[in-house]
């Protein structure tokens, strides 16, 4: 009916209310009826164009995060109604491939207990959490390992190789020292693998005096800020795209750990902001203030 009315508007806009009523053999109620829920239907077109700029940008962003993204764009929207418009549009489903474990804990190596129980955690540099998972090419399979600050949720190292050994976590790790501060009581957590337990990567936490924790055996949960990191980059990045070779998975994800997930993406565990812009903040608000004499 209200394509009807909209239609016939178009075709003659200059045929009053009254005559074009009579017309379609309806009362003037009926007819203001239908021709507010037309006006009325227009800020959702614009709402759901604002979605999917934002999901074309974001792919696997769900409503949540759709929502407070909408809010830093200046755009006020209910989250239920988002999540309708997103379900609407088919923009909340992502696919999941099969779990390959990369954690080889059977060693001879000195294996470290569990000190994030112990721990309090109230600014960067406290904790870093570090974490292996595959990337599937074309032909082979590639292995990524990450070191995030367990404060900020921030990447601060990350290598690819091809083989799955302690060069990969070295590599990450000499990344991360050189980016970060190495403060008094700075621990490092990690799964209880060969490649975290391995002598030359324990023996350079100890060179930079950093404590060593590690998961108990087959618990998922002390890795758990790792772990969920590692979903999100499968998710948003890894599972969205087929790479070819080896050096463009490198530059691919790369981007999305530097410039993404570091500098763009809204954490939720943060106040929906990036972790970069969360330390900054962070910085600036335990900056010592000058001293104004009087």
């Amino acid at each position: 009916m209200t394509q009807m009315i909209n239609h016939e508007l178009a075709v003659q806009p200059t045929l009053s209310v009254g005559r074009l009523c009579s017309a379609l053999a309806l009362c003037r109620a009926e007819y203001y009826r239908h021709s507010n829920c037309a006006i009325q239907a227009e800020p959702d077109l614009e709402l759901r164009r604002e979605i999917q700029a934002i999901a074309a940008d974001m792919p696997a962003y769900g409503y949540r995060r759709i929502t407070a993204q909408l809010a830093r764009n200046g755009v006020v929207a209910n989250h239920k109604r988002v999540l309708q418009l997103m379900r609407k549009d088919g923009l909340l489903c992502v696919r999941k491939p099969a779990f390959v474990s990369t954690t080889q804990s059977q060693h001879s190596f000195t294996v470290y207990p569990n000190l994030v129980p112990t721990l309090c955690i109230d600014g960067p540099d406290q904790l870093w959490v570090a974490d292996i998972t595959y990337i599937h090419l074309r032909r082979e399979v590639f292995y990524l390992a990450v070191i995030l600050d367990a404060f900020s949720r921030r990447v601060i190292g990350w290598q690819m190789d091809s083989t799955l050994g302690a060069q990969l976590t070295v590599a990450a790790l000499q990344k991360a020292l050189a980016r970060r501060t190495i403060t008094q009581h700075l621990v490092h957590h990690s799964d209880r693998g060969t490649q975290y337990a391995a002598n030359v990567y324990v023996n350079l936490l100890k060179e930079q005096g950093i404590r060593i924790s590690m998961s108990r055996s087959g618990n998922p949960y002390d890795n758990a800020q790792a772990e969920r990191f590692i979903k999100t980059l499968k998710y948003e990045e890894i599972y969205l795209n087929e790479y070819e070779h080896l050096a463009e998975a490198r530059f691919r994800i790369g981007d999305f750990l530097e410039e993404v997930y570091n500098h763009k993406r809204l954490h939720s565990k943060l106040g929906y902001v990036p972790p970069a812009e969360f330390e900054q903040s962070f910085s600036q608000s335990t900056r010592p203030q000058p001293v104004v004499s009087t």
